[in-house]
């Protein structure tokens, strides 16, 4: 009897530690694309409408979105955490450094969460409002399409100290980038892909400054160009914009790789992915073949809203995302 009680234990004490060794894949387990089919069948309708609205509005805004989910996962997980408002009590994500000032489009989740909230009160959580958008604004700008996963819940606290180390900041080497998206579990090919995300949306003067002044592994041409609107003193039009993309700014394509290849990227760490290092090849392969870009994006968009998602009981599904319950 008694050597069947210390098997027993040793046996529960063995699926314990496997459960516990095995806990991230757990948890994205629990994640599926029907999540909400019963709970709240209009929720991906829902949150279309409003961004193709907003991206109507404004193109720009559609890489806005893309942006503040890729910041959101790749701090602590994607739990909705920079979607937190900073108070006299609280200090979230949105003035760590790869954030203030730059960091925008919460205005459109808060508006979708507004709309989710009256068809279907309690329900959807603001981690996956931003990951259904975040899909959507690919697609509003001609992207591919892909079934988003769900069942996240938000979470309660935000990390700024984690925020301004963990994203990838623009001044990055291949080095760096491989290493920033290997910590969170993504691959060499997927950091290329995600990166493509880059064929949309702009960037401030601030970010690039140093590559159109001080680098020579860019077109000249097109350096002369950025420095009309970007002068060489530090403060001075630091908040001007330019397209990340100089072909197609408003299209979700392949030309941010031809880009790459013709020494047009615009940050220091875009043309890192194209200056005689590892990733090369798959830059030049993404460059002529748009279906394996478009294929290994939405491969990587998946397996980034894997990161460490808050279910189960975990967490909360907040009333409105600027502030916790």
């Amino acid at each position: 009897m008694a050597s069947n009680q210390v098997i027993a234990a040793t046996l529960v004490i063995f699926f314990t530690l496997l459960l516990q060794g095995n806990n991230n894949n757990v948890v994205e387990a629990q994640l599926t694309t029907n999540f909400y089919s019963t709970s709240c069948p209009n929720v991906l309708s829902t949150v279309q409408s409003a961004v193709r609205s907003a991206v109507k509005s404004e193109a720009r805004m559609g890489a806005s979105i893309l942006r503040l989910f890729f910041h959101d996962c790749f701090v602590n997980g994607c739990d909705g955490s920079i979607l937190l408002d900073d108070t006299s009590s609280f200090t979230g994500e949105q003035n760590a450094a790869p954030n203030r000032n730059s960091a925008r489009g919460f205005n459109v989740i808060d508006n979708i969460k507004s709309a989710v909230e009256k068809a279907c009160p309690g329900v959807v959580s603001c981690a996956d409002i931003l990951a259904i958008a975040a899909r959507d604004s690919v697609v509003a700008l001609g992207g591919p399409n892909w079934n988003v996963k769900v069942g996240r819940r938000d979470a309660r606290t935000a990390s700024q100290a984690a925020a301004n180390s963990n994203i990838p900041p623009p001044t990055s080497s291949l080095s760096q980038l491989i290493s920033s998206f290997s910590a969170v579990g993504l691959s060499t090919r997927d950091m290329v892909a995600l990166s493509g995300a880059h064929t949309i949306g702009q960037a401030a003067c601030r970010t690039f400054r140093p590559r159109i002044y001080n680098e020579t592994n860019i077109n000249a041409a097109f350096a002369t160009t950025r420095q009309r609107t970007c002068p060489r003193a530090t403060g001075s039009g630091d908040g001007n914009l330019a397209p990340l993309d100089v072909a197609t700014p408003a299209s979700f394509d392949n030309n941010y790789f031809k880009n790459l290849m013709t020494q047009k990227g615009l940050l220091h760490s875009d043309q890192e992915l194209f200056n005689g290092g590892s990733t090369d090849s798959i830059v030049r392969g993404y460059s002529t073949n748009p279906r394996s870009f478009n294929s290994d994006f939405t491969a990587a968009m998946i397996k980034m809203g894997d990161i460490s998602p808050l279910t189960g009981s975990s967490g909360e599904i907040r009333k409105v995302c600027g502030t916790t319950n």
